[in-house]
This record gives C-alpha cells, sequence and structure tokens, in this order.
C-alpha cells in the first residue's frame, strides 16, 4: 500500500464529504437558475452551503462566492482590484504561490502596474515594519497581497497584524489562504481582510471548487461573464455537488480542527526527530516556530541518488513532492527556496501530512530515505 505524505499538494475525499455529495451526483439534478422544483431543491442546497461556509470564517453569506478553487479566487481579485477598485500599486513577496506571482507579472505587463515585492529571510518571513514603510512610500492606490501559510515551506505570516496595518493605512488586503482555511482559525469580522482565497481539495474536499471571500465594502463587476450566477459576479451554472461537497468538509475541518492540529503537529515533531537521528546534515526548511503543522520542508545533502530522491520515493511506494504542485507534473526548481537562499547543492523534499497518517508510515518512509540515501 502507497503511503501518501503529499497534503499540501491535495488531500484525499473524506468520506462523510462523498456522502454528502453523493445524493447530487446521483438524484438531485436540477440547475440551481431554474425556477422549477427541481432547480429550487439545488438553489437551496448551493445556499445552505454558502450560509455553512460564511459561518466557518465569521462572513456574511453576501461575501461568499463560489469559483473554480483558489487559483481563480485569486485572480479574480487581483484583477478586479486593478479594473474596478482603481488599484494602481501592490505590495506582495516572492514566496507567494504562482497563481498570485504570474498573474502579478501579468497586471505588469499588461495594466501597467507598479509591484513592490517585500524581502523575505532564511526562514521565507518578512519584516512587518517594510510592509509599514512600502505602504506609506507612495500615495497610489494600494493592495497588498500576502499568503496566511507557504505552501512549500510552511512559513505562517502574522495575518492579523498584517490586516491590521493594511486597515490603520486604508490599503486592500488580500491573502491566499489556500492551505490555512480549516487548518488555523480565521474570523473576517474579527480580523479585516478585503479579499480571502479558499480551495475545497486542501482541506478533504472535491477538486474543482473554491470560493472567494470579498468584503462587502468591495463593489466589484463580473469576472466571468455569461449569466447572473453568483449574484452576477460569475457567470456558469454552479458546480452542485463540489459546493456541497466543499461545505461539509469545511464544517468537518473546522469543527476538528484543534484534535486534528494536535495530531499532525505530534506526527510532524516525530517524522522531525527521526530524520535528525538518522541522516547527518539535514535542514528544515521555513520557520520552525510558527508553521503550518501539515507541511515540513527537509534539504537533504547531496548524495549519490539525491537527484533521483523524489522519483525513487515514489518507486518505493512514497508519495512527497520537491515543494508546489502546480507545474504540470514536471519537476522545476522551487522559486521559495530560490528566494530564501537554500543551498543549489542540497536535495529539497516536502512531506505534508493529513489526520490519517500513521507514525508506522513516518518509520517505513524513513526506512525507505535509508535505503535511498545510505
Amino acid at each position: 500500500m502507497r503511503i501518501y505524505f503529499d497534503n499540501a499538494s491535495t488531500t484525499p475525499l473524506d468520506d462523510r464529504v462523498l456522502d454528502a455529495m453523493l445524493p447530487y451526483l446521483k438524484g438531485f439534478h436540477g440547475n440551481p437558475s431554474s425556477i422549477h422544483a427541481d432547480g429550487r431543491q439545488t438553489r437551496t442546497a448551493i445556499e445552505k452551503a454558502r450560509r455553512n461556509i460564511a459561518n466557518c470564517i465569521g462572513a456574511s453569506i453576501g461575501e461568499i462566492f463560489f469559483t473554480s478553487g483558489g487559483t481563480e479566487s485569486s485572480n479574480m481579485a487581483l484583477k478586479c482590484a486593478i479594473r474596478d477598485l482603481q488599484v494602481k500599486r501592490i505590495i506582495s513577496s516572492p514566496t507567494e504561490h504562482h497563481c498570485v506571482l504570474h498573474t502579478l507579472n501579468y497586471l505588469v505587463e499588461n495594466e501597467g502596474i507598479e509591484v513592490h515585492y517585500l524581502k523575505v529571510d532564511a526562514q521565507g518571513k518578512i519584516q512587518l515594519e517594510e510592509l509599514e514603510a512600502a505602504i506609506i512610500d507612495s500615495d497610489k492606490k494600494t493592495l497588498v497581497s500576502l499568503m496566511y501559510a507557504n505552501n512549500e515551506i510552511g512559513t505562517v505570516h502574522d495575518f492579523k497584524r498584517i490586516a491590521q496595518i493594511c486597515d490603520e493605512n486604508q490599503v486592500y488586503f488580500h491573502s491566499d489562504t489556500v492551505q490555512a482555511i480549516g487548518q488555523f482559525p480565521i474570523n473576517v469580522s474579527e480580523t479585516k481582510i478585503s479579499f480571502l482565497a479558499g480551495g475545497a481539495h486542501k482541506f478533504h474536499g472535491p477538486k474543482g471548487v473554491g470560493f472567494i471571500y470579498i468584503n462587502g465594502d468591495n463593489i466589484i463587476k463580473p469576472y466571468i461573464d455569461g449569466g447572473a450566477q453568483e449574484r452576477n459576479i460569475r457567470g456558469g451554472t454552479e458546480n452542485l455537488y463540489g459546493i456541497v461537497g466543499m461545505a461539509e468538509a469545511l464544517n468537518l475541518a473546522c469543527a476538528e480542527m484543534e484534535e486534528r492540529r494536535i495530531y499532525i503537529d505530534d506526527l510532524r515533531t516525530y517524522f522531525k526527530q527521526e530524520l535528525i537521528n538518522n541522516f547527518e546534515g539535514v535542514i528544515f526548511n521555513g520557520c520552525q516556530e510558527q508553521y503550518l503543522h501539515k507541511v515540513l520542508s527537509v534539504s537533504f545533502p547531496e548524495s549519490v541518488n539525491g537527484d533521483m530522491l523524489l522519483m525513487l520515493l515514489d518507486m518505493a511506494g512514497v508519495s512527497a513532492s520537491g515543494g508546489s504542485a502546480c507545474s504540470s507534473g514536471v519537476e522545476h526548481e522551487s522559486h521559495v527556496m530560490t528566494a530564501i537562499k537554500g543551498d543549489p547543492t542540497y536535495k529539497t523534499v516536502r512531506f505534508s501530512f493529513n489526520h490519517k497518517n500513521t507514525k508506522a508510515e513516518v518509520d517505513t518512509v524513513i526506512n525507505k530515505l535509508k535505503e535511498i540515501l545510505h
């Protein structure tokens, strides 16, 4: 049986989530925009899901919009802020997910937007003093785009303080919270934020569905034209069973959050100590005090099989990754490791866990690594 340690890429679908989706896959097939009974039935399911997701993050139901995933949500936030809110300048960091970085490149090249990238230290952390200085350095209408938790190295930014700085200086704040949703408590009624992105498959929901929180003060035009769905923000028939599954998955993640966190963090600590005990010179990337508990990024010293480590782990029945899983299945040099000035002679592997993984699996992976590297 394979061992799956790549939960930062995607998580297995929870059986309880599948059970919630099945009626909408097999029986309830009405178009939510239809006015007949079948349509009203599925519309009710979508609005119930919207209410559940809003409750999980302290939002109003009118601030939750369904999308195809976190990438679309962040694209919508950034591009609509430029088009509809007259933002002329964006402050971000070089360790953001490519859905943000590639969008910023597009906006620079095609919209003439000014982008300021904050420096990151060897742990991938920004300096809040630099953020404040960058905000007040220009009188252009500004948006700050910083992720909550890094998908490759697990470093966690001070989400609440960043939101406070943005609010105090009257600039917009967008956060890619794809890795953080369901892992950390988020309450947008207490922490003011303009846009927040989430994706179901990171918290044991289905792939191909996500949501964006848009603060009610921010009025934007449709991102996808073609219909009045999602209160005229995103045209197209809704992914009914995906939305139902996402709401159930987030409900479960929030209800079980602390229990899962304690279990996964204990597993991560155990794996980390076993690596220290068995391999000389390993380096753990990212902040080890404030971190995303499901992620452990490890750099192994140069060795005979180092360049083939991921492939050999795969052949040994272990799924892990070199970083982001958004490169069409091809392993590329990590922009995050480059930004934090990681040693290029080391081989970096991201192991990421869920609450169904076990210490017995950790022991097996350690033994596989011994066979490969020793």
